[in-house]
């Protein structure tokens, strides 16, 4: 038996993302491309040297620890939401957070470069990112060689479609106008979630009303759905 090297590694950023939950991200980057956040550099790569000429690029892959549920383990199989929530599948043939190594990667793109407590940032958007999320290495994203064009996926070959008709009603306008100057894409950033359907894949299929609550920055938007219309109840800060 071959015997293999144990590996240790220490981030050199952090994800400063309007996701506090992981209920609502998005599956896949891109999809959401009003989700604004910051990647902030960390002490040693804390460097001007370290990023310099980043901005010829305009997307970059982000290598990162799905630390959100790295304690809870992994198994070999998993649901996928692709095969409706219920059917079980191999790890490796997802992109499911469970992993052996909880490690993901994940294309953004690169918006400028900022500053986030005195520390270098990067500006990004279209991110699938918890609020936290510890960074351990940046890539440019390479068009010609990244981008497959022949390559194919018979498991989820084009985005998932949602014909949801998302409504806000009169106290959720009323409260966007309270708040909107505070957020970028406010109201956008709320429709592009809620048209991904981020609730679980066996719960699709229930035509009852259901209500949901997710955290956006420091946003409590309560939802209801039934059937194919979404109505945003409420925005409201979180205390």
């Amino acid at each position: 038996m071959t015997e293999l090297n144990s590996y240790s590694f220490s981030p050199i950023g952090v994800i400063h993302s309007p996701y506090k939950q992981k209920f609502a991200i998005p599956r896949q980057p891109g999809l959401v491309s009003a989700a604004h956040g910051k990647l902030e550099l960390l002490l040693d790569e804390n460097q001007q040297e370290l990023i310099r000429d980043i901005e010829q690029h305009s997307h970059l892959w982000l290598i990162f620890v799905f630390h959100g549920t790295s304690d809870q383990g992994w198994k070999p199989l998993v649901k996928a939401p692709r095969l409706g929530g219920n059917k079980k599948t191999g790890v490796f043939a997802t992109r499911s957070t469970f992993r052996p190594n909880p490690v993901g990667m994940s294309v953004v793109k690169l918006n400028g470069i900022c500053k986030i407590n005195g520390n270098l940032a990067l500006d990004i958007s279209g991110l699938d990112l918890l609020d936290g999320t510890p960074i351990l290495d940046i890539k440019p994203y390479i068009p010609y060689s990244d981008n497959v064009t022949e390559a194919s996926s018979a498991m989820a070959q084009t985005p998932q479609q949602t014909d949801l008709l998302i409504t806000f009603n009169t106290k959720a306008e009323q409260q966007l106008i309270q708040v909107n100057a505070d957020y970028s894409d406010l109201k956008l950033f709320i429709e592009q979630v809620l048209s991904q359907d981020p609730r679980p894949a066996y719960k699709k299929a229930n035509t009852e009303l259901q209500e949901y609550g997710m955290s956006l920055y420091d946003l409590n938007i309560r939802w209801q759905i039934q059937n194919n219309d979404c109505t945003v109840l409420s925005i409201e800060k979180l205390t």
